[in-house]
């Protein structure tokens, strides 16, 4: 069996079209692997059954010649994707017990490409978070150590189990969310790459919402290459959903020619945040000069309103959390607190909702009920919508005068330990150089791209224009290929 380790999805697809390796083989090597990873907690819900059945069908497809570039690779699935059959909880406990009578579009793209499902990852609740230490299922952990330390590291959230998957090779590849850098920031903090497309080019059907004009899927990954190839597989119009865009799904892979020459790369001064660690502003400026030596053009860009975007993303996505939240109520599906005699539907309401959700969900229904009460909606809601506008048009400004990519860091720091005891608003400037590509609904990508004075890794951000991540990515391709990012964690679990 080869080294699991050392594989990618471009690696094992060609390896399994020369008959050197069997989607079966690989699957049963990866279903063995995650029984003794339990102390990672990333996979949440089992399916050996289904992936053993699924790489059987992969490999009949193989052999016929009628073989995808997914097909047969071993996927982890976001438990936020909702999966006909199996348990899709969004990790919270008021979806115990809910098993989809149906598919989500993305997941169902993957599958008739011939890709396996290993199971469902941990995530924070209701992607709620930037720890993953607010599942219902307990904390998913870091694969990475600091230096010879022992403390458990956050791998970051909300698709923390995603990235503690992929960078622990449990499987080749896993999808996640990102609604203010939940892909991005868990790919930095594991060493992995994620990439957000431009909100409309995945659809969002299937998927539990969070905040559904800034909720978008996407790929995690090992490489740049490999999130070409799976993000091919997850895009395309979807029908179902109003905001899924009618537009050509390009060859992504063949989009990384590695040439970068002529084209513009924005470096933003409002990212310079004050108190930036020495290592992440060193490697920031190490991505720019790989990219200048690439023959890329470098190019002092401004953007004004970023200062104002985690207000803004903090006013607008609980608002579209509390309006998506409100279907669970102890009726339709899911939990239903069990009621003293005498207690009515609101008293059914109230115990259901409290017992169900946990306090990162409850403080975002919170906030986002009262910045939508009558006399706040226009004094919070409408004045976040538009700084959102601004936020968005600075960034037209940018690209409109030449700029092809932007360059900013993926994250403020390293992964923290787990149980830091931040407060919330600690925890949300984790998000400060993620929310703005959000807001503005562009695609994002992080990179590994080296590592911090404890061994543990650091990630670079592209963000850029929409509906071109081909072009994106073939960036980001130049820019991983400078990098050579290597470093893997030690296994301990």
């Amino acid at each position: 069996m080869t080294d699991l380790s050392k594989l990618t999805i471009a690696t094992a697809r060609d390896a399994m079209r020369k008959g050197e390796l069997s989607s079966s083989e690989l699957t049963a090597a990866y279903l063995k692997d995650i029984e003794g990873a339990g102390a990672l907690n990333a996979f949440v819900h089992h399916t050996p059954e289904l992936a053993a059945e699924q790489a059987k069908a992969a490999d009949a497809r193989i052999k016929a010649g009628d073989a995808p570039d997914m097909c047969g690779i071993p996927l982890g699935i976001k438990d936020l994707f909702c999966t006909k059959g199996v348990p899709s909880q969004a990790a919270s406990g008021i979806l115990n017990g809910f098993k989809p009578e149906y598919e989500s579009t993305v997941t169902t793209q993957l599958f008739d490409a011939g890709a396996v499902m290993l199971g469902k990852l941990n995530m924070d609740e209701f992607a709620m978070g930037s720890s993953n230490e607010t599942s219902v299922y307990g904390n998913a952990v870091n694969p990475w150590k600091a230096g010879n330390g022992e403390a458990e590291l956050t791998p970051g959230g909300s698709s923390g189990g995603s990235a503690a998957a992929v960078a622990a090779d449990l499987c080749l590849a896993a999808t996640g969310t990102d609604t203010g850098g939940s892909i991005r920031q868990p790919a930095a903090f594991t060493g992995i790459t994620g990439i957000k497309p431009t909100y409309g080019r995945v659809s969002r059907w299937g998927i539990v919402a969070f905040a559904s004009s800034l909720d978008q899927a996407g790929p995690m990954t090992k490489d740049v290459r490999d999130a070409a190839i799976m993000l091919e597989a997850m895009c395309g119009h979807d029908p179902k959903d109003s905001t899924s865009a009618d537009l050509a799904v390009p060859n992504f892979e063949a989009a990384l020619t590695g040439d970068i020459k002529g084209k513009v790369i924005g470096i933003p001064k409002e990212y310079r945040m004050d108190g930036m660690p020495a290592e992440i502003e060193k490697l920031w400026s190490d991505g720019t000069a790989m990219l200048k030596d690439a023959g890329a053009e470098i190019k002092d860009i401004n953007l004004p309103h970023t200062q104002y975007a985690l207000p803004a993303y903090y006013v607008i996505a609980p608002a579209e959390a509390s309006s998506n939240l409100a279907r669970y109520d102890g009726v339709r599906f899911g939990h239903r607190a069990k009621l003293d005699q005498g207690d009515g539907i609101t008293e059914m309401y109230e115990k259901t909702r409290a017992e169900g959700f946990g306090a990162e969900v409850q403080r975002r229904v919170m906030v986002g009920t009262y910045v939508l009460s009558a006399g706040f909606y226009d004094a919070y809601y409408n004045r976040a919508r538009r700084v959102r506008t601004l936020i968005k048009q600075d960034f037209e400004t940018v690209f409109a005068d030449g700029v092809d990519a932007i360059l900013t860091p993926a994250t403020p720091s390293a992964a923290f330990e787990l149980g830091a005891g931040l407060d919330p608003i600690q925890m949300y400037l984790n998000d400060v150089f993620t929310v703005t590509v959000n807001l503005a609904g562009l695609p994002g990508i992080s990179v590994p791209a080296g590592l911090d004075a404890n061994g543990l890794p650091l990630g670079l951000q592209l963000i850029g224009r929409p509906w071109e991540e081909a072009d994106l990515l073939n960036t980001a391709y130049t820019l991983e290929q400078a990098c050579g990012f290597v470093a893997k964690p030690n296994k301990w679990w």
